[in-house]
């Protein structure tokens, strides 16, 4: 009856079966279904349907006002079932991507840290391939990084947001000038990435590739280590827009980076963890992380 509950709020919210229907993820047929058995649950019309308009009656009224307050009781009510059940995997391993500087990890950290004071939290930095690996090994529980391969069926996904990609460049040179760059202006000039030796070859490949960035590569293995080859015009540097960068003064000039027809390139920045390892902490840690963001951006 939840889930109908909920399909009925989102009918009356959105004022309309079809984006009612968008908004949940089914058809339109099923979600006018759901309403009509939760009726029939009931006892009582909820709506009026008149060809294609309708309106509440005084216990679709009622519901309406009620509802959203029930729902949230429900949720709060599982998710606390849960942390109790199991209160026994007091430890939250977290693994986030070498470069990230956005402020929003560390404020997590210290709202979760004093909200759940008896779970010992980990935190490391890894590169993309690291995190991979070490998520599949059960080595960490929950990655924040940017999305490089399809998810797996075995694993839940939270989108937190698109994060626009940027490019760091010699001050001194000419594309610096700019007040924008394309992947065609850069096409002369070397790409500085940050990978170990065993991981360059597929660092290269996405950003080649996927991204449609650089034809020359220039490694290192620190953020530190990269903007000091921009500054020593080795090349440019492809970093993603936290927020949170550090300014950068006359050495090096920042600029967002466009596809040759005038899109921007962005990464799909998100929190991933396992199906089967899942829990009330990852799963918390996860909204809580990503309602910074909201409140940030």
């Amino acid at each position: 009856m939840l889930k109908q509950i909920k399909y009925f709020l989102a009918v009356v919210s959105c004022n309309s079966f079809t984006e009612a229907a968008e908004q949940c993820f089914i058809s339109q047929s099923a979600i006018s279904q759901q309403i009509s058995a939760l009726e029939e649950d009931l006892g009582v019309q909820l709506i009026k349907r008149e060809k294609r308009k309708f309106s509440l009656t005084a216990a679709g009224e009622y519901l309406y006002q009620n509802g959203s307050a029930l729902l949230e009781q429900a949720e709060e009510l599982r998710k606390e079932t849960r942390r109790i059940g199991q209160d026994d995997e007091l430890q939250l391993r977290i693994g986030y991507l070498i470069g990230y500087e956005g402020k929003e990890l560390q404020d997590t950290i210290y709202e979760f840290t004093e909200e759940y004071p008896e779970v010992l939290l980990s935190v490391a930095k890894y590169s993309h391939e690291d995190l991979f690996k070490k998520i599949s090994n059960n080595e960490i529980d929950l990655v924040l990084s940017y999305q490089r391969r399809a998810f797996l069926e075995e694993y839940e996904s939270f989108h937190l947001r698109y994060i626009p990609c940027l490019v760091e460049l010699p001050g001194r040179s000419k594309v610096a000038r700019e007040e924008e760059v394309s992947t065609e202006s850069l096409k002369d000039m070397t790409c500085i990435l940050i990978a170990k030796k065993e991981q360059q070859e597929l660092e290269q490949s996405f950003y080649q590739n996927v991204l449609g960035i650089g034809s020359r590569f220039y490694f290192v293995e620190s953020v530190d280590d990269a903007r000091l080859a921009v500054i020593g015009n080795r090349g440019f540097l492809p970093v993603a827009d936290s927020g949170n960068l550090p300014e950068t003064g006359r050495t090096i000039k920042r600029l967002p980076l466009y596809r040759q027809d005038h899109k921007p390139i962005q990464f799909n920045y998100c929190a991933f963890w396992k199906k089967d390892r899942s829990n009330y902490y990852i799963e918390e840690f996860a909204s809580m992380f990503y309602k910074r963001f909201m409140k940030e951006n």
